[in-house]
């Protein structure tokens, strides 16, 4: 058995097609076929279903196509590491990022990256935090940024700046006489509020408990509305739709003409962290990003955080 072989049999689940896999793997079919026809023999037992119009997967076959492409997974990674130990700024670097901090942290903390390591390959993605963990472990990501609380057994993390939450109402809001938005406050409004499953929804909740009972006041009933988008959320607010809470970094300048924006009493923060596997940090490149969120803070780029 080979990683050549594995390789194949990858090729021919997803392809689902032998001569579209040899092409793939840009190597004649008579030679793909017999290197899988070998691999079979070996294994003592048939990957695929050959008498139908397409090609499928036996059962047993599932299962040994999975464990294949963990094996060259892991294949990848010893040379990723071989290559990132004479080179660590040459090799691509994959980093994830929550929803609720890409879009405010990328166009600051990106240049400063490019000027200290211009010809670092930086791979970014966008998800929920779970997602992120899990390509975070199967090695998809080198690193993510996420807000703490944050636990994860072998996950290394360290501080990369705070920031306050702001309570966000439409122009003209009574909350324009206020100095401070209490949870009280809150109750009595409709609050728009993110998907379950991002972890700034949880924040919110966290600040004020009331909000996910939805329960019925003195006052007024309480409604969360769910949206998967700040952006969305801050332009309802803005519609008069209802009232929310925001990350300070989420606030831009021009906010304060259409929005009523009032910091949370008692104050609350939102700690966010650059996290890695213990198993295989890249030190030199978290230490650059560290570098460059340092000089980004330093230049003003992100007024609203602040190291932790």
């Amino acid at each position: 058995m080979t990683l050549q072989e594995l390789k194949y049999i990858v090729t021919v689940a997803h392809e689902r097609h032998f001569g579209r896999a040899a092409k793939a793997c840009f190597v004649s079919q008579p030679a793909l076929s017999a290197a899988v026809r070998k691999l079979e023999d070996e294994l003592g037992v048939v990957l695929f279903d050959r008498d139908t119009p397409t090609v499928t997967v036996t059962p047993l076959g599932h299962a040994i196509v999975a464990q294949a492409q963990r094996v060259l997974d892991a294949a990848g990674e010893v040379h990723k590491l071989a290559r990132a130990a004479q080179d660590p700024l040459a090799v691509p670097f994959g980093l994830g990022l929550i929803y609720t901090i890409c879009p405010y942290l990328l166009p600051h903390w990106v240049p400063e990256i490019q000027a200290l390591a211009p010809h670092l390959p930086l791979l970014m993605q966008e998800g929920l935090t779970a997602q992120l963990v899990e390509r975070l472990n199967n090695g998809e990501l080198d690193a993510i940024v996420v807000a703490e609380p944050f636990a994860e057994p072998g996950i290394e993390t360290q501080p990369l700046y705070e920031e306050t939450l702001l309570a966000a109402a439409p122009l003209g809001h009574p909350w324009a006489n206020a100095d401070v938005v209490t949870p009280e406050m809150l109750m009595r409004e409709t609050v728009l509020l993110l998907t379950p499953g991002n972890c700034f929804r949880d924040q919110v909740l966290q600040a004020c408990p009331d909000l996910n009972r939805e329960v019925q006041t003195d006052s007024a009933l309480v409604h969360a509305l769910r949206n998967s988008s700040l952006t969305t959320i801050r332009h309802m607010v803005m519609a008069g739709v209802g009232v929310t809470v925001l990350p300070a970094t989420a606030v831009s300048p021009g906010d304060h003409q259409h929005l009523v924006l009032r910091p949370l009493a008692p104050t609350q923060h939102r700690r966010v962290v650059l996290a890695w596997r213990r198993a295989s940090a890249r030190p030199k490149v978290l230490e650059l990003l560290q570098q460059a969120l340092d000089q980004a803070l330093a230049h003003g780029r992100m007024p609203s955080a602040h190291r932790s």
